[in-house]
């Protein structure tokens, strides 16, 4: 058994040694496979490098040849391309002949943009071939945007009509028209072409203002000529408010380029709308500012009685242009300067009509013997109650010219190209006061220079006193009964100094008057006189001869005076106002001397009436008779 297995352990060492031995013999056959390897590597490294040498410059000539194919390709596509347009330019010829109303506007357009394109491509070629059809397609296209600008205009002129009557829109406050929406529709696309393509400045800009211009001149025209004829003078009235034409002008005026405004904005861009507005309106807006001149110088002729037109055109036009502006903002500087002449001549007006009654009153070669008041007070105040009814405008014209600005203003040179004061830019001044010194200075003014004028033509403090007064109380009475009342109220001072005048140079025959009523006469020293009605017998006891004399001579001359003041008090034209004030005046200044005189007095004449002409009762009623 021993034997068997170590037979068995022998034939596995056998078998063992067999593999190994076979292992070793593939070892050393990859062994050589390897160095077979490495040195073909060597030798293919070799190779390849020349290859790479060789094969370097023959890639680049193969890529060049690449891209010279390329670009042979390109130009062989470009040419093609380039062929296309002149190939079918006889087709968008057709179409542009045709014209974009027959075309179709949509058609037309789209050619016009193919032939665009194509010209565009070719010029990029500079191809010598191509410049006989770059020329063409150039003369086609700008034929094309020839007939564009006749269709706009066309399309244009056939929605517009010559006229229309304002006055029918105005009084039945109907909004002017518009263009029609289909009509605006086709002008809209026309011109979204027409500028997107424009060198420069749009054609059809010019070419809409001249037809719409048109319109909008000849529909105002009528309105110009009427605000022109209802300013000519029928008679020297002092102008009211109203009754003339510019109101309507201006409403028609503001309507319709409202509505024209709304046109523009639907067929032009953004950018455009307000250049459009300003050519379309410039012919109207002209003929506005001409018919403004002529009301002007129509103002200056008549200054005394129409400066109030002038303030009605300021507020006109400055309304005009504030709803204008704020519609559109636009031509608020245009509507300024066209008003600019009348709102000057509007500001001159305030020391003219000072300088004018000035001299009125100068003139006078004579005034009423009985004091009675003139014409020139009434008319003065006449003219400051007008100024009322155009208080918006006066307020802004006062502020502009500043506070006693118009005296300033009448001595400096009234160019209307005058720098304006600091006071014009016072933006917290008020315009009704500053107003309201205008009518006081103006009062004063028309109150001293009846003063001077007085002085020279009436004979008498009295008669002076009468004139002065009447015309103060007509002041005060036209100021009461009218819209100056608010404005001046607390501010009548000034006629109350006048009033006091006029009372002093009155009475002033009242002051002779009483020296005849005062106690000039020497009694017994030792013995004072009794005073009241039952004592007058005692105090004549008293009395010498002489200056019982002197008491007879001082009633005389009181009853002659007295009577004479009466009678003259009675002549003179009086106000009633005045009439009462002065009776009251005297009364109180006369009275109570005369009683006091007569109390002591009266036995002079013992009853008879001869000296004595006046008892307390009598003289009373002779002072109710002048009131």
């Amino acid at each position: 058994m021993a034997v068997g297995l170590a037979n068995s352990r022998h034939g596995a060492d056998e078998e063992a040694r067999a593999e190994v031995d076979v292992l070793n013999s593939r070892l050393e056959k990859t062994a050589q496979l390897t160095k077979k390897i490495q040195s073909c590597l060597g030798r293919l490294e070799a190779t390849g490098k020349s290859v790479r040498d060789v094969s370097g410059p023959l890639n680049g000539e193969t890529k060049k040849l690449q891209i010279l194919g390329n670009n042979i390709e390109s130009v062989i596509s470009a040419i093609e391309r380039l062929r296309q347009p002149a190939d079918s330019k006889n087709d968008e010829e057709a179409i542009i002949r045709q014209g974009p109303d027959k075309a179709g506007l949509s058609n037309y357009l789209n050619s016009i943009q193919r032939l665009s394109k194509a010209l565009a491509e070719m010029q990029t070629s500079n191809l010598r071939a191509n410049q006989q059809t770059i020329a063409d397609l150039q003369k086609l296209i700008k034929n094309g945007n020839g007939q564009l600008e006749s269709y706009f205009g066309q399309l244009l002129r056939d929605e517009t009509p010559a006229s229309l009557e304002p006055l029918h829109y105005i009084t039945k406050n109907q909004p002017f028209p518009i263009i029609s929406q289909d009509k605006i529709s086709r002008l809209s696309l026309v011109n979204s072409y027409v500028a997107r393509n424009a060198t420069s400045e749009n054609p059809l800009v010019k070419i809409y203002a001249e037809v719409r211009g048109q319109y909008l001149h000849q529909t105002l025209l009528n309105l110009a000529y009427a605000t022109m004829n209802t300013a000519k003078k029928k008679s020297e009235a002092i102008y009211r408010s109203g009754t003339n034409g510019l109101g309507m002008y201006s409403q028609a005026l503001e309507g319709i380029i409202g509505a024209e405004y709304e046109n523009i904005c639907s067929i032009f861009l953004r950018q455009d709308w307000g250049t459009v507005l300003q050519l379309s309106s410039q012919i109207p807006l002209s003929e506005l500012a001409r018919t403004l001149r002529e009301l002007n110088n129509h103002i200056k002729t008549h200054m005394t009685t129409d400066c109030y037109l002038a303030y009605e055109v300021t507020e006109i036009m400055t309304n005009l242009a504030s709803n204008i502006e704020e519609r559109t903002g636009e031509l608020k500087g245009t509507l300024a300067a066209a008003l600019k002449p009348v709102r000057e001549t509007a500001k001159l007006s305030l020391p003219e009509l000072l300088d004018d009654t000035k001299r009125k009153i100068g003139t006078l070669q004579i005034l009423p013997s009985d004091g009675a008041p003139i014409p020139v007070v009434s008319e003065t105040m006449q003219r400051l109650q007008a100024m009322v009814e155009f208080l918006r405008p006066l307020s802004s014209i006062m502020i502009s010219l500043g506070d006693g600005g118009w005296k300033s203003m009448a001595t400096a040179n009234r160019s209307t190209d005058a720098v304006p004061s600091l006071a014009s830019f016072d933006i917290t001044a008020d315009g009704n006061e500053i107003f309201a010194h205008y009518c006081t200075d103006t009062i004063d003014v028309l109150l001293s220079a009846l003063e001077q004028k007085a002085k020279m033509l009436l004979k008498g403090k009295s008669v002076m006193g009468v004139f002065i007064a009447n015309c103060v109380t007509i002041v005060d009475r036209m100021i009461r009964d009218s819209g100056l009342a608010p404005l001046l109220d607390g501010r009548l001072g000034v006629l109350d100094t006048w009033r006091k005048k006029a009372t002093a140079l009155y009475t002033d025959n009242c002051k002779e008057l009483s020296l005849h009523l005062f106690d000039v006469i020497h009694t017994n020293k030792t013995q004072r006189p009794p005073s009241g009605t039952s004592e007058s017998t005692a105090i004549l006891k008293g009395l010498s001869s002489k200056d019982k004399d002197a008491i007879k001579s001082k009633f005389t001359a009181f009853n002659t005076g007295f009577d004479d003041m009466v009678a003259r008090h009675k002549q003179y034209s009086m106000e009633r106002e005045v009439r009462q004030m002065f009776a009251r005046d005297v009364q109180q200044m006369l009275e109570p001397l005369y009683n006091r005189f007569w109390d002591r007095y009266h036995e002079i004449d013992k009853g008879k009436g001869k000296y004595v002409k006046y008892d307390r009762s009598s003289i009373a009623a002779v002072f109710l008779t002048l009131y």
